[in-house]
Parts: C-alpha cells; sequence; structure tokens
C-alpha cells in the first residue's frame, strides 16, 4: 500500500515523493493513522478497509467546504486512493501545541462562520459520516423538521433496529418538532464541535473530522458543552460576534441528545443510560 501512496502522492506534488520515516498514531478501532514524512514535508494518512473510501470522500468535501467557508486552519486532502484491502486518505500535517490556544479567537471565528448565512435550506447535498455512521442530509425548508427527522428520528430508528425502544419513535419526533422554533437562519456548522477536534496552530484555531451540515448555530455550541464546556473566553469571543437567542438553555437539551443518541447507537453501554435519561428529561 506504501508504494501506491508514495506513487500517488509523487503526482499529486509533481515531483518524486519517498517516506523516510513513518510512525503510528494511536486513534479509532475503525481506522489507523500515520504520520509520514520525506525528511522536509509531513504528511497524516488515514487507512482503513476499502469500505471506507465513500467516507474519506465526504470528508475530504467537508474540509473544502470548510476551507471555503470559514477562517479556522483546516488541513487539507491531498489524495484519496485505494488499494484491493485498503482505502487511504492523505492529509496536510498541522502541527498543534496546547501552550497555544486561544479560545477567544476560536469563538470570534465560530461566530464569523455561524453568521455568514448563504444557504436557505437545512441539510446539505449529500449525506456524509459522523464518524463511521452515515449522517443523512436530506435538504428541507424547515429547520423542525429537518432536525427532528433526520436526526433523532433517525438515530431512534437505528436504535429500534438494534432492539432498543426507548418510545414511540414517531410520536416523539412530532414532540421534537413541537418544541423547536421554526424560523432559524441556516447556518454552517461544523457537525461534531468539541474540545476534542480543535487545536491550535500557533494560536490559531484548528478544526479536525467535520461531519458539515446547514443547520441551527446552536448545534454547534450545545455539543461543545456536552463533553465538559470549553473554557470561558471561547463563549465571550462567540458572544461578541454571534450573541444567542433568548431560550437557548432550553433548547440545549434537545440538541445535545442528538450526539448521545449516536454514541449510544455507536457503543452502547452507559450511553444507552444517557439517552434514556434525556428523553425522559425532554418529555418532563
Amino acid at each position: 500500500m506504501w508504494n501506491a501512496v508514495c506513487q500517488q502522492l509523487s503526482e499529486v506534488l509533481h515531483q518524486p515523493f519517498e517516506i523516510v520515516k513513518k510512525s503510528e498514531i494511536p486513534g479509532h478501532d475503525y481506522e489507523r493513522r500515520f504520520k509520514i514524512s520525506n525528511g522536509t514535508v509531513n504528511y497524516l494518512v488515514k487507512v482503513a478497509r476499502v469500505e471506507a473510501l465513500e467516507r474519506f470522500e465526504c470528508e475530504a468535501g467537508n474540509r473544502a467546504l470548510l476551507i471555503r467557508d470559514s477562517d479556522f486552519l483546516i488541513a487539507d486532502s491531498i489524495l484519496i486512493g485505494t488499494t484491493m484491502e485498503f482505502a487511504y486518505h492523505v492529509i496536510e500535517w498541522v502541527t498543534t501545541e496546547p501552550q497555544q490556544d486561544n479560545w477567544f479567537e476560536c469563538g470570534i471565528l465560530l461566530g464569523k462562520m455561524h453568521s455568514r448565512n448563504e444557504q436557505k435550506m437545512y441539510g446539505l447535498e449529500s449525506d456524509n459520516y459522523l464518524h463511521t455512521q452515515i449522517q443523512p442530509n436530506r435538504w428541507h425548508k424547515k429547520w423542525d423538521t429537518f432536525f427532528a427527522e433526520e436526526r433523532i428520528g433517525w438515530q431512534l430508528q437505528l436504535l429500534a433496529e438494534q432492539g432498543v425502544e426507548f418510545v414511540e419513535i414517531d410520536a416523539f419526533v412530532e414532540t421534537i418538532r413541537a418544541m423547536l422554533p421554526h424560523q432559524v437562519e441556516p447556518s454552517l456548522l461544523h457537525g461534531d464541535f468539541w474540545r476534542g477536534n480543535i487545536g491550535f496552530h500557533e494560536s490559531k484555531p484548528v478544526l479536525f473530522k467535520p461531519a458539515c451540515y446547514y443547520g441551527d448555530r446552536e448545534i454547534d455550541l450545545a455539543t461543545s458543552e456536552l463533553f465538559g464546556p470549553l473554557p470561558d473566553a471561547f463563549y465571550q469571543g462567540y458572544e461578541s460576534i454571534a450573541p444567542l437567542h433568548h431560550g437557548y438553555e432550553q433548547r440545549k437539551a434537545l440538541y445535545q441528545l442528538y450526539p448521545i443518541l449516536h454514541q449510544a447507537n455507536m457503543y452502547a453501554g452507559n450511553y444507552l443510560v444517557q439517552a434514556k435519561n434525556k428523553i425522559y428529561e425532554i418529555l418532563k
């Protein structure tokens, strides 16, 4: 496989590329990650079974969208390829340093990205992936319909197919729809915005692992608080650009249900308990 990577990189770069150093980076069980270097330039290479080709292509598209429509530093996709057994995704290498963090600037950049509002519908031109799970993005004119059906209903249906049923799906989807505002400006969302997908390169905020679509900007904010809030400076920076609307604290529970249901579908265990508790909290 590495011969194929070097050959394709050489073609893309229009000069010979030979790996002189390769090290594996601890990652997820669904893909392996490597740092490769020719002694001058470094790249990140994600490797998975060949079936991951579509997922890698979606990730590349999401990265391109963030590069085009945000001021975050986003590592660009260099190439995607396959062998008989594997798919691989070569990405720019961006070094991040925790001591270089600038959370206020991170909040400002997210606020600016959310404020562009150039799309008039909710969704994306194609489905993509949240981790390894398909994320449906059919276009909708109404935000309440999109979120209730494409996010909550979808996750509940996946759980039902595994024999896990917390509520009657159609009825709960209607409940969610009724609890959401109908008038929300579509914003470009990162889609998986939490501390683990944020870094800093020379104080410049960097985003990783996008799962983009157009939706309520509060989604990214709610997700940022789910696994432990970001530093206060982030929210101060965000509010200086895009103050949150009244009622966000009530909607936050609805929006956090989606990533919790996703985790429950992916990993079961305690996430199932969290999902059940969150649903009952909403119903109260």
